[in-house]
């Protein structure tokens, strides 16, 4: 069914249209910011009048004249220099409410997308060989998030894990590898996974020991990059090393995702190695463009529009002058197969504010290149940048010894600390369900902390205010949800038949306050989806979802449910079915956060 917002913005712009005689107009609606005012209010007749130098009010007065929403509204009221507020009836919420009861699907109501696309979500991307660290989390999160709203819209979603598997790093390593770890090598050809005899946190650790012996040792230099050019050159002791590298650090990095109750899996996984026989004809391509120059010995793009501090172009470079290729030639690449093989018609890029400046320039070349066009349509590139996680101190989150926060342990640190909570709130509860409601209540709590904080913005990490029970946090969020599924089990063990009670609802009543209140809020799901979807912003949704628990709470409050009338209980039964059937899908299907029958 259509949202109550898109069918006045239909309406109210079809009606403008008809008085100012223009092709089109915006009607511009939006949920009211006071409740008093009404819920919705529409704000483009005022940029139309200013169009047609008019007076603003004069032309909201003849548009509402025009109007026709007497099955929806009450008669619209205009305010100040030509707003239109709305109010929606009690008889249009309880229609739309036994709409969504009537759904099966679980989609609650909610329509897809009439025209759904192809679209590519870039996110989480990983190192090979280095653990995953708090780093890593707003990427992985804020990807999947994103991912799981457009798949429920309707769109084909393609995740792509761009992993960090390839480079000079590697020879270093492989090297370190074979001199010190001989039995490691010598198993090499048979494809044991390298887990069973160098964790990653051991490889982590060979890493910066090779780095410095490469720095230090020019031998030692000349015999890594010996091992880069058998990877590149397809060296079979050299392969199978590196595959074994990437699947113990794939299997490691599964394992977080399914904690995280991410849908990632490494069937997403398409890392830079992938490119490596692209990258020639990637700056090749670029030259015979005429678009590519070189520069001080490397080949750079000069995108239009990009300077440095000092006033000069600014140069994208795809090739160093040792002939090595960089980020920049990589992610050209991805963006090329994309478009060209997973025939994209959006890519979505997820990673830090701190890339702005490269996905910029990066579009930028993929436009002049032609690159970001299939079939004669534009492709839509996006980037969704996000802000850091800071410590208590205002600072990038790190350890006491300066070292990024692995993501391993701020989960285990997460669930522990669940646990506690767990064991001083409902200490009876048996061992497995306080396992159980600890894993839930801990990942969710970091989760919920991170969607609900606007995505662009730093926040700060902190493990008191995420495990709070009152707030906007995830502990919260489970609570209601475990507080309707009580309700719910009262009613079995008085002998209410939920279902029989939800099968005739032709008399559905919201004459109490809160109840159309509660009611007002549940139609306006489909309207936060929308929002979180256009904008990629999960904070939308974890602000419904909390909005939703309060306006809850407060009907609780006021209107008792089992021991109502028998004409009244119905209606109430069927606003607290669906209040937990909304919070469960938002937590469960959209953000990933797990829900729990008790607390």
């Amino acid at each position: 069914m259509k949202s109550a917002i898109d069918i006045l913005n239909e309406r109210i712009g079809a009606a403008m249209v008809r008085v100012t005689g223009c092709q089109s107009c915006a009607a511009i609606v939006r949920p009211a910011t006071d409740p008093k005012f009404g819920d919705y209010q529409a704000n483009g007749v005022m940029a139309v009048a200013k169009q047609l130098k008019t007076n603003p009010r004069k032309l909201a007065e003849q548009v509402v004249a025009q109007l026709d929403l007497g099955d929806i509204c009450e008669p619209p009221e205009i305010a100040g220099p030509g707003f239109i507020n709305l109010r929606l009836k009690p008889q249009y919420v309880a229609a739309q409410l036994r709409q969504i009861n009537a759904d099966s699907t679980g989609r609650l109501g909610i329509a897809g997308e009439p025209e759904p696309q192809t679209l590519v979500v870039d996110f989480s991307s990983p190192n090979v060989a280095k653990q995953m660290h708090v780093g890593h989390l707003r990427s992985t999160i804020i990807g999947d998030c994103i991912s799981r709203v457009l798949e429920f819209l309707g769109h084909r979603v393609i995740r792509q894990n761009h992993l960090g598997d390839w480079g000079t790093q590697f020879g270093m390593l492989i090297r370190y590898v074979q001199e010190h770890f001989s039995d490691v090598v010598a198993s090499g050809m048979r494809e044991e996974p390298l887990s069973k005899g160098l964790s990653v946190a051991d490889m982590e650790d060979l890493y910066r020991k090779a780095k410095h012996r490469y720095d230090d040792d020019p031998q030692y230099a000349k015999e890594a990059r010996d091992w880069v050019v058998r990877l590149q050159s397809g060296d079979p002791e050299a392969v199978s090393l590196w595959r074994r590298i990437v699947r113990a650090s794939l299997e490691e990095c599964q394992a977080i995702y399914d904690q995280l109750n991410v849908q990632l899996t490494q069937n997403d996984v398409r890392g830079e190695s992938a490119y490596n026989n692209d990258l020639p004809g990637v700056v090749g391509d670029l030259k015979r463009a005429s678009l590519a120059t070189e520069s001080d010995g490397a080949v750079c793009v000069f995108p239009p529009g990009f300077k440095t501090k000092e006033g000069e172009p600014l140069p994208f470079i795809i090739q160093k002058s040792d002939g090595a290729y960089l980020y920049a030639t990589t992610d050209l690449a991805a963006l090329r197969y994309r478009v060209d093989v997973l025939k994209a018609d959006r890519i979505v890029y997820v990673t830090d504010s701190r890339q702005i400046l490269h996905f910029q320039m990066l579009f930028k070349v993929a436009e002049m290149a032609g690159w970001d066009r299939r079939d004669g349509r534009k492709v839509e590139l996006v980037h969704v940048p996000f802000g850091s996680v800071l410590g208590e101190d205002g600072k990038p989150l790190k350890t006491r010894s300066g070292e990024n926060v692995k993501l391993q342990e701020l989960l285990d640190e997460a669930v522990e600390r669940a646990r506690a909570v767990v064991e001083e709130k409902n200490p009876d509860l048996p061992p497995q369900q306080k396992a159980k409601i600890a894993a839930a209540v801990g990942v969710g709590a970091v989760k919920y902390a991170d969607y609900s904080n606007n995505r662009t913005s730093d926040y700060v990490f902190s493990f008191s205010k995420m495990l709070a029970m009152d707030g906007n946090t995830a502990p919260y969020m489970q609570y209601a949800y475990a507080r309707v599924k009580s309700i719910e089990r009262k009613a079995e063990s008085k002998g209410v038949s939920i279902p029989d009670e939800l099968r005739d609802l032709g008399n559905l009543d919201l004459t109490e306050p809160t109840e159309l209140d509660l009611g007002k809020h549940l139609v306006r799901y489909a309207e936060a989806i929308e929002s979180a979807a256009a904008d990629y912003r999960p904070n939308y949704l974890t602000a419904y979802l909390y909005e939703l628990a309060q306006r809850f709470s407060a009907f609780y409050t006021e209107c008792p449910v089992l021991d109502a009338p028998p004409a009244k209980r119905p209606t109430r039964l069927l606003l607290c079915d669906l209040t937990a059937k909304t919070i469960q899908h938002g937590l469960s299907q959209l953000l990933g956060i797990q829900v729990v029958e008790q607390m």
